[in-house]
């Protein structure tokens, strides 16, 4: 009489764990990679911050930031300077994001030695929540998203700002938009982030490093 094989399913078992193991394999090698790339992005985002921390703290530098999270593009069409009504503002995230900035600039004990803010509120408020009541409205610091027409005349303003501040000891800090900024040093920041600048003699400057505080 024939009898069933009691292995059959038990081969079968086997045979499907053989045929896994490649994909299992590979699974592991793309998890490894990914794992390998994070712990890289982190190390090197904690020695970008290492880096601008130890510069800003030697001072003669100034701290070029981009204002807090403030979701949206440009402003509303009924915009009006000196009422924040009519502008983009921060949001409550955006605001918590100034103030720990400032907390951060404490904590590593910054010599800040002037601070300077774009007139539209954002830009204010970020300066303000960050760094107290120091901070000096300036139009050169003014976006020009929808006055492109003023770009060289504002880009050629904060980079005297910038080129003039090799005579101080300590740290000027700079709190604009994201068009000022990628118009001066050609990198688009993001919300918060902070790029350090140090002016060269007799003119320009050099990029020190970036980082989100």
């Amino acid at each position: 009489m024939f009898q069933p094989s009691m292995n059959l399913g038990h081969n079968s078992s086997e045979s499907d764990r053989r045929s896994t193991k490649p994909l299992r394999a590979a699974v592991l090698r793309a998890v490894l990679v990914v794992l390998g790339l994070i712990c890289t992005s982190g190390h090197q985002s904690a020695l970008a911050s290492e880096a601008a921390w130890h510069a800003l703290r030697e001072g003669g530098t100034v701290a070029l930031l981009r204002h807090a999270r403030a979701p949206g593009t440009g402003d509303p069409p009924d915009f009006r300077l000196g009422d924040c009504s009519t502008q983009r503002n921060l949001s409550s995230e955006g605001r918590e994001q100034a103030r720990q900035i400032g907390a951060q600039f404490k904590a590593n004990h910054i010599p800040i030695q002037r601070v300077l803010s774009s007139e539209w509120c954002r830009c204010l408020d970020t300066a303000r929540l960050a760094f107290g009541d120091r901070v000096e409205p300036s139009p050169a610091l003014n976006s020009f998203f929808s006055k492109q027409d003023i770009e060289a005349a504002q880009t050629r303003a904060v980079r005297e700002l910038v080129e003039e501040w090799r005579a101080h000891a300590g740290v000027l800090v700079l709190v604009t938009h994201q068009v000022n900024i990628t118009a001066l040093t050609g990198i688009y920041p993001a919300e918060g982030e902070v790029l350090v600048l140090k002016p060269r003699t007799p003119s320009g400057f050099d990029l020190v490093a970036r980082f989100r505080p």
